[in-house]
């Protein structure tokens, strides 16, 4: 049994994967580790699929990253604080996870959707170390890990999946617009999609993200 800072649901891959992955997720704000999970069957079984819930209680399986209110203006402000404590314990967990199952990082994906993929992105950009990979569904980029990012330098060779939907009414398309804008002069490989949906992962979304990772990890260069 994985012994992890954050409560998680898990799906080993398959004994006989010879080089196994491991997939990290993380879900939106309001959700919990049950969200995310629900996807785990059509994952490829060369993944070690691990959803981990965040540690912010909202309410009854409701759990954030962080809290944040939207000013008047329509301006986010976040809780700092609880957004580096969520950093720090996300990157351990994935550190933990990672050594316990005898994983190195070349085979590491970390993905979240909408808060979850904030932070996904986040650790690509301040902690690249960690991972070959980042997944993002319908997010944005926080200001506040900018300042943060490990030099262009260290990011070199990653991978990022960016997808988005054209109706979202949460997070708008302008958002992964601006982050595919932000990695576009970094060494990392942004495969972006936009796709007719709100804010959801609707099934050819998930289809094509499947894919993406597929092609991920059956590369002749994957370590």
């Amino acid at each position: 049994m994985l012994n992890l800072p954050l409560t998680f649901l898990q799906r080993p891959a398959a004994a006989t994967a010879p080089r196994p992955w491991l997939l990290v997720l993380m879900h939106g704000v309001g959700s919990n580790e049950q969200d995310l999970f629900s996807l785990a069957p059509h994952i490829p079984e060369r993944f070690h699929v691990l959803s981990l819930r965040a540690p912010f209680r909202m309410g009854p399986g409701s759990h954030a990253w962080f809290d944040f209110s939207i000013e008047p203006s329509g301006e986010r402000t976040i809780n700092e604080a609880q957004e580096a404590e969520s950093r720090a314990l996300v990157a351990k967990a994935i550190e933990s996870a990672a050594e316990q199952l005898g994983i190195p990082p070349e085979r590491v994906v970390v993905g979240g959707f909408s808060q979850g993929g904030i932070m996904a992105l986040s650790l690509l950009l301040t902690r690249p170390a960690l991972m070959q990979a980042a997944m993002v569904w319908h997010s944005r980029l926080l200001a506040q890990a900018v300042p943060l990012a490990a030099p262009p330098d260290a990011l070199r060779g990653k991978q990022l999946w960016l997808s988005h939907g054209t109706h979202d009414n949460v997070i708008p398309l302008a958002h992964a617009q601006a982050i595919a804008h932000h990695m576009a002069p970094l060494p990392v490989t942004v495969a972006y999609h936009e796709f007719p949906s709100a804010h959801e992962i609707r099934p050819s979304e998930l289809a094509a993200t499947v894919a993406w990772l597929e092609s991920l990890s059956t590369t002749p260069t994957a370590f």
